[in-house]
């Protein structure tokens, strides 16, 4: 996982209308509902399945803190997907994403201005289809490399090039990213 992909799963979890199970049994009773038997949990989670049943019967309340980060993870991961997919759909369709972000951006320009890369702090709005390129490339197993291109070229379009009012020829590069986030 990259930055932008890390970014989209917090956006993704910023829409819950409910908060997920905070008992350590009830996210493991959840896990199981979602992947049908103890043995799949335990696979999920790196553990042994009678550590699952354990947690499930809530013998073992406290698991390691990385078990517990893992359970965190895998429940985050599957809860309120219809409220997630239907957020996104509106987001790829009609209201876009805003990104946030401070990264290096390199320029190739004309002759006559500068292409040194500095670092900048940036909040713009891209329209749905960057939102649609950016959810299709995720969802076929896309590279950060690639979603990095593709939030590049929006930015490039829409903050460095004002819609194509201004630079033309302006080429944009998206690297050294410091701090990325995205909502929608």
């Amino acid at each position: 996982m990259g930055d932008i992909d890390d970014a989209l799963d917090r956006a993704d979890r910023e829409g819950f209308t409910r908060e997920p199970p905070k008992t350590l049994k009830g996210r493991i009773n959840f896990l199981v509902r979602q992947l049908k038997s103890t043995k799949a949990v335990a696979q999920e989670l790196g553990v042994s399945q009678r550590s699952v049943e354990r947690y499930r019967k809530g013998d073992r309340k406290a698991p390691p803190k990385a078990i517990a980060a893992r359970i965190d993870t895998a429940v985050r991961s599957r809860w309120q997907p219809v409220v997630r997919g239907r957020r996104r759909k509106q987001a790829a369709a009609s209201t876009g994403i805003t990104v946030e972000t401070r990264a290096r951006f390199g320029y190739t320009a004309p002759v006559g201005t500068t292409d040194d890369g500095r670092m900048r702090r940036l909040t713009v709005h891209l329209p749905p289809e960057y939102a649609q390129r950016l959810f299709d490339a995720r969802a076929q197993g896309g590279s950060d490399q690639q979603m990095r291109a593709i939030v590049a070229a929006g930015l490039q379009e829409i903050y460095f090039k004002d819609g194509g009012n201004r630079a033309n020829g302006l080429e944009v590069e998206f690297t050294d990213i410091d701090y990325f986030d995205v909502s929608f």
